[in-house]
Formats: C-alpha cells, sequence, structure tokens
C-alpha cells in the first residue's frame, strides 16, 4: 500500500506490504494488522483508500486492490 505526506516520514517508507487474512480482509482489518506490524501507525489519523476512492472500516478488501494511507491535510 501507498503512503502519503505525514505518514510515510512517521514510518520511513513510501510502500508497506501486509498479508491479510480472509477474516481480516476490511479496511477495519487492515488498521489493527498495520498497528501490530507497524507500532508507530497506533493512534494515528488517517483514510483508507481503495483504488482510489475512500472507503470506511466495514468494506471489504478485494484481492489485489491498490490501497492507500492518507492523513488529513491542511492548505492555504
Amino acid at each position: 500500500m501507498l503512503l502519503f505526506a505525514g505518514l510515510r516520514d512517521r514510518v520511513g517508507a513510501e510502500v508497506l506490504e501486509c498479508e491479510l487474512s480472509e477474516a481480516e480482509a476490511s479496511v477495519a482489518g487492515l488498521r489493527l494488522a498495520l498497528e501490530r506490524q507497524r507500532p508507530e501507525l497506533a493512534g494515528q489519523v488517517y483514510r483508507v483508500a481503495v483504488d482510489a476512492a475512500y472507503a470506511v472500516d466495514g468494506d471489504r478488501l478485494p484481492p489485489g486492490a491498490e490501497l492507500a494511507l492518507i492523513p488529513p491535510v491542511s492548505g492555504g
């Protein structure tokens, strides 16, 4: 999955890999798995995009989908 802005800086990588079981293959399951794998993501606020569309925690993750973690942004 792709990481953007502050999340990329916090993790120190632009891309992460995370394997999920069928039971975990939801946005909520992804969040839990990522926090186990990368504790620095615990407590961080971010949206998950699945194939370039924002997803919610109950959404299932289809095999092979492009995933992105996007933190809140502000600008002027």
